[in-house]
């Protein structure tokens, strides 16, 4: 019970010191699934575009579903942005991540921290919104793969 109150009230001291920062570019939902552990997983980002030329800072929150688990991730993703003469726009990156497990057994209260590699690709919608698609490669306590579909918005 302390461990989700800490969580939610981290979240919600830095979302706006987060936004703060400066104006976002662009925010959405993601789903999609993962494995090591096999779940469904669903959450949302925010992205800042041009911290550095091509490159992005997304911040976002992971929730996984299945396994006899709950799985609570923040994530803080780089992308970098691939020059190519296509309608898709494709990038690559890479990220750490905290992991909050829950299980259906007694109180598990570790806290597990990881990485990942990040191949994804998106494409404008016709309003002034993108559709992405991305694989995360895990790396240490992070799930070992996570395939993800989703949308920003402006």
């Amino acid at each position: 019970m302390l461990r989700r109150l800490i969580f939610t009230t981290a979240i919600l001291v830095l979302l706006p010191a987060a936004s703060s920062a400066g104006s976002y570019t662009y925010y959405g939902p993601h789903l999609g699934f993962s494995s090591g552990p096999d779940q469904f997983v669903v959450g949302g980002h925010l992205q800042w575009n041009g911290i550095a030329p091509q490159m992005a800072f997304v911040p976002g929150v992971d929730l996984g579903f299945g396994s006899d688990l709950t799985l609570v991730s923040l994530n803080g993703d780089f992308h970098y942005q691939i020059s190519a003469n296509t309608k898709w726009r494709p990038y690559i990156g890479g990220g750490v991540g905290f992991h909050f497990p829950t299980d259906s057994g007694p109180g598990n209260n570790d806290v597990y921290g990881g990485g990942h590699f990040i191949l994804g690709a998106a494409v404008p919608l016709q309003t002034s919104g993108r559709f992405f698609t991305e694989m995360k490669l895990g790396f240490s306590d992070s799930p070992d793969f996570k395939m993800l579909a989703g949308w920003n918005f402006k």
